[in-house]
C-alpha cells in the first residue's frame, strides 16, 4: 500500500517540486500547476494523466482508478485508490505526471541523470 510519505518522498525528489497543504489536501506542484495530490483521509492519490487515456484506464480497472470529483473531468487528471497501488506504480505515475508540467529540458536532464548517474572523475 502506498502512503502519503511514499508520495512525498517521490514527489520531492523531482526538480522544482513544492509541497502545499490546501483545504486539507497535500498537493505537489511545479510553479502554480498541481501534478499530484493526496486526499485528506490519505486514501486517494490524484495525479496528472492524459485525458484521452483516462476513460480506458478507469474502465479497465474501476476498483483502482476513478474520478473522485466530477470537476476534474475537464483536466488531464485521474485518481487512484492508494491501497490498490504498489509503491513502484505510484512512483511511475507521479514521475509521469511531473513530466507533464515541467519544461521538456528539465525532465530530460533529470531523467537522464536518473538513468545514467554520472560517476566522479
Amino acid at each position: 500500500m502506498v502512503t502519503v510519505d511514499d508520495v512525498r518522498a517521490r514527489a520531492l525528489s523531482l526538480p522544482r517540486t513544492e509541497e502545499h497543504l490546501i483545504r486539507d489536501y497535500v498537493k505537489f506542484r511545479v510553479g502554480r500547476i498541481v501534478y499530484a495530490t493526496v486526499s485528506p483521509d490519505e486514501t486517494i492519490l490524484g495525479f496528472g494523466f492524459p485525458r484521452e487515456e483516462r476513460a480506458a484506464l478507469i474502465a479497465a480497472d474501476p476498483d483502482r482508478f476513478l474520478l473522485e470529483r466530477l470537476s476534474d473531468q475537464r483536466y488531464n487528471w485521474i485518481d487512484a485508490r492508494m491501497a490498490a497501488l504498489s509503491r513502484a506504480e505510484a512512483r511511475e505515475f507521479i514521475a509521469d505526471a511531473w513530466q507533464m508540467v515541467v519544461p521538456r529540458r528539465v525532465a530530460a536532464e533529470h531523467l537522464g541523470r536518473a538513468r545514467h548517474p554520472q560517476s566522479d572523475p
